[in-house]
């Protein structure tokens, strides 16, 4: 295995490996594809299925060449996947810094959990790669400077993946409410509302021999293996996961963010708790954020245990102007007058459920064409990391003020929190030593 030393001194040096399958140096011979940007997919067990189909959908202009995951089990039932989906089989890592050391690989995907995303994206970047990362693009405010940070200093593109943002309808609604058609939007409410069961109380058991834990935890500050963690409820707990606010939240946040024409607001509230079950579950499964604003308001409600649905959605963002409304999901959106009378409708004829955790979707495919297409210069990010971060910033900031159990109140150029420094001690986190993020 490479070390993190070496990787970085490599980088540093300019020396990188280059080690393609012998099927993916047949690929390269057909006619056009050194015009296709190499892909390394990193995070293979869930919604990295998501940027398989994405990045075929788009097979024209991107291939894949890697894709890593430190548990074996889930690289296999991947390679098995992406052999069917892509009808070649791209080199599998269990350790990234094998496939980033790659002169080859144009770009990366971050699909992996929340604590690996900032700094696995830097990486990237320091390895001159293009970087897509899942939400929230870091897992706490500190990581979200420094990944704006790497960004300008290494000046490649580095999109997040709120694939709402490259949704034709969406972008044609949100013109429209900048546009004025329902007046003055001063108000907007997103909501999430799923059945998620318990994560149980977790057993400390031997590491399987299929898993590289150390790798697995990275950056984050050692623990033993609980046989309750992996491959999904890490999102549950605080040293790797950032709650549902972040998980799900981020998305029609982002929406309402994004109708309002808000950055960071001037106050942020989170009431809720974990009342569903009693198990090992760090955060809220139901939370109540008020994001303020001089003129303007935005609001999350999450329910992780409550199916209980919001205009006969799962999910979703009301837009409330002072001569309409309008409510927008992944399916669609529809518009209602003043008086609430709805006048207006439009279906996608897809719906995406909460309980799915890959999501491969339209929206994914055409966010990694945009992505793609900025790579090369021709389109603008639709999610770039310095707009994508005041989302994710403002929602981590929303986790918080529930962990402080009081009102935040923040400078708006930067969103620290002024006048409590007890509440600025969670702006950053504890690093494994060798791990820490810097630019």
């Amino acid at each position: 295995m490479i070390t993190r030393r070496t990787f970085v001194n490599g980088l540093a040096a300019g020396v990188a490996g280059s080690a393609f399958a012998s099927t993916a140096k047949s690929y390269a011979q057909i006619m056009g594809a050194n015009d296709r940007l190499n892909f390394v997919i990193n995070g293979v067990n869930g919604r990295g299925y998501a940027h398989l189909s994405a990045l075929q959908a788009n097979a024209k202009t991107a291939r894949v060449a890697y894709f890593c995951d430190p548990d074996n089990h889930v690289r296999a039932r991947f390679a098995a996947k992406a052999q069917q989906v892509l009808g070649y089989a791209p080199k599998s890592e269990q350790d990234f810094r094998n496939a980033l050391a790659s002169k080859e690989v144009d770009a990366i995907t971050v699909a992996t959990p929340d604590h690996w995303h900032t700094p696995l994206a830097v990486l990237g970047l320091k390895a001159g790669k293009h970087v897509y990362v899942e939400k929230p693009s870091s897992q706490n405010p500190r990581e979200g400077e420094l990944l704006v940070e790497a960004q300008k200093k290494y000046g490649k593109c580095v999109q997040v993946g709120d694939q709402q943002r490259s949704s034709d309808y969406t972008i044609e609604m949100m013109q429209k409410i900048h546009d004025g058609f329902i007046g003055k939007p001063y108000m907007a409410k997103a909501w999430y509302a799923a059945t998620r069961g318990s994560m149980g109380i977790g057993k400390v058991v031997p590491v399987p021999e299929w898993l590289d834990w150390d790798l697995w935890q990275g950056p984050a500050p050692r623990s033993e293996y609980k046989n309750n963690i992996h491959p999904y409820n890490w999102h549950w707990l605080r040293r790797y996961g950032t709650g549902e606010a972040l998980n799900n939240g981020t998305h029609e946040v982002d929406l309402c963010r994004w109708a309002l024409q808000a950055d960071y607001p001037e106050t942020v509230t989170a009431t809720g708790g974990r009342y569903q079950y009693k198990d090992d579950w760090q955060f809220y499964d139901t939370l109540i954020t008020s994001f303020g604003y001089p003129d303007k308001t935005i609001t999350w409600e999450g329910r992780s245990c409550q199916g209980l649905r919001d205009y006969n959605r799962d999910r979703g963002a009301a837009i409330l102007g002072t001569k309409g409304s309008v409510v927008i999901d992944r399916g669609g959106y529809d518009v209602y007058d003043w008086k609430g009378k709805q006048t207006g409708q439009f279906r996608t004829g897809h719906h995406t459920s909460t309980a799915d955790v890959i999501g491969e979707d339209t929206m994914t495919n055409a966010h990694f064409a945009n992505f793609i297409a900025a790579i090369h210069g021709q389109e603008k990010l639709h999610s770039p990391i310095e707009v994508a971060n005041v989302t994710v910033t403002t929602l981590l900031l929303s986790n918080i003020a529930y962990f402080m159990n009081r009102e935040l109140h923040l400078d708006t150029s930067n969103a620290h929190i002024l006048n409590d420094p007890e509440a600025m001690k969670l702006w950053g986190r504890e690093y494994q030593k060798g791990w820490e993020v810097t630019v």
